[in-house]
């Protein structure tokens, strides 16, 4: 990884080109930091009134959360590098968590593998199945050898029927819906082994947040491209391209047109191919514009009391219509008095759906008799307050083969680059990863910049 910057040495630019990143979520981000490190003054396009994309936050009496969960695992060593880089490695808190499954009205835990073992759902024999179907998808070295098959197909190869049926096919459906037999095997295989290998000496998981929340990450990203002689823009959406002879020239924002002799592009790819459509051909916008997504409506309740000792709960009853709880603090104490418990309540769904675009009022009163539901004694008064969150490019539909459905970082126009989370593949979504593909990505919008100025000026 690079080193710690000398902002002092970066604050005039080696170089007279210029770089605009469309979005500001953590790849943009972690793009323009790299890009200052090399030198350059990257301007930062956002949409949205704050930075940080799905990892964006909000505030509660004092405390800023994530729209939608997030943590990371202890293998995510791209962020956590990025983290020590930064100097907020003293911010991050590593804790043992619990997961657990909501199964025919009863929780049941799912943290060890002990409690796999007493998993009494199951027969013994289809228990020790399971509990070895995450130590024989750790074997798997290449995830090619999967991207043809569905999780649905290698699933029952490896565990069975049985628990396919009650553990794995629930949370398929929940979270894909009519696309869930179509899911890549590589991408299940993949969070299987993240999974797996975020585990302590016992075998209990272990998860790290940031105090602070995400937003302390993002702030400190944003000091250093400011510091650094970048500009970070918000409320002002790149609305199209500008190129020439095959080239890229510039970007249209919302407050006019910026001189570009490279573009980052990291929005969704549906977003990314209506920019570049004028430009390519049109088979290219068509392939990546292809690419299909899932919507998210997260809900989230702060209560009186907790739900229960669980951070991650499975939900695999098809009746409840959220696929996940996440108990926040039972992974970080957002109040240390412990008055106030943060969960949230996740559903992928089609931009179809009519949930999706619905006012919060109306979110928040189909979802609190659902909750009571499974929660009998969570009365009106547990429920101090309640947010909804919506976001429309939550989740690509990773299909199989989807890796031959992956494009590349270099776009047909010359100077543009992409690095959208539909690209984290057989990886799925996160911070850790838009960390490295960011990086990487600033890598080689560098070297194309660094080899055009030298074939304009070979005395250089």
């Amino acid at each position: 990884m690079c080193p710690e910057p000398n902002l002092a040495s970066v604050s005039e630019p080696r170089r007279p080109a210029s770089v605009v990143v469309v979005g500001a979520g953590f790849s943009g981000l972690s793009a323009a930091y790299e890009l200052v490190l090399r030198g350059y003054r990257p301007i930062v396009l956002e949409a949205d009134s704050v930075v940080g994309g799905l990892a964006s936050t909000f505030t509660i009496e004092g405390t800023r959360l994530e729209r939608f969960y997030h943590h990371w695992f202890t293998s995510d060593r791209f962020i956590i590098e990025l983290v020590r880089e930064l100097g907020l490695e003293d911010r991050v808190a590593y804790k043992p968590t619990q997961t657990g499954m909501y199964y025919a009205n009863q929780i049941y835990r799912l943290s060890t593998p002990l409690d796999v073992l007493r998993f009494r759902v199951l027969p013994v024999a289809d228990r020790l199945r399971l509990g070895l179907t995450v130590l024989r998808a750790r074997k798997v070295r290449d995830w090619r050898e999967l991207d043809h098959l569905t999780a649905a197909e290698w699933l029952r190869k490896l565990g069975g029927e049985r628990a396919y049926r009650i553990v794995w096919e629930p949370l398929l459906r929940g979270k894909f819906g009519p696309h869930a037999d179509e899911v890549s095997a590589a991408w299940f295989w993949s969070k299987l082994k993240l999974r797996g290998g975020s585990r302590g000496k016992r075998g209990e998981e272990r998860l790290a947040y940031l105090r602070g929340g995400f937003a302390a990450l993002a702030d400190e990203l944003v000091n250093r491209i400011v510091k650094g002689g970048g500009e970070v823009r918000l409320k002002d959406p790149a609305t199209g391209l500008m190129t020439e002879n095959g080239r890229v020239t510039g970007v249209v924002s919302g407050k006019g047109p910026i001189h570009a002799d490279a573009v980052i592009l990291t929005p969704a790819l549906p977003i990314i191919a209506q920019l570049m459509k004028p430009h390519v051909d049109e088979t290219y916008a068509e392939r990546i514009g292809a690419i299909d997504y899932l919507a998210n409506v997260c809900v989230i309740l702060e209560l009186t009391r907790s739900l229960s000792e669980l951070y991650w709960m499975n939900v695999n009853d098809p009746a409840f219509p959220f696929v996940g709880i996440i108990e926040h603090t039972n992974l970080d104490q957002a109040d240390p008095a412990g008055r106030r418990h943060v969960v949230y309540f996740s559903r992928y769904l089609p931009a179809s759906d009519p949930m999706f675009g619905s006012s919060s009022d109306d979110v928040i009163r189909f979802t609190v008799p659902h909750v009571r539901r499974m929660f009998p004694d969570l009365g009106p008064e547990c429920i101090r307050a309640a947010h909804v969150w919506q976001a429309r490019y939550a989740q690509p539909l990773v299909v199989r083969n989807y890796g031959q459905l992956v494009p590349s970082q270099q776009t047909p126009i010359g100077g543009v680059f992409i690095a959208s989370m539909a690209q984290v593949y057989p990886e799925d979504r996160g911070t850790n990863y838009a960390v490295r593909d960011g990086r990487s990505v600033a890598a080689v919008a560098g070297a194309f910049l660094e080899a055009h100025a030298h074939a304009s000026n070979p005395r250089t």
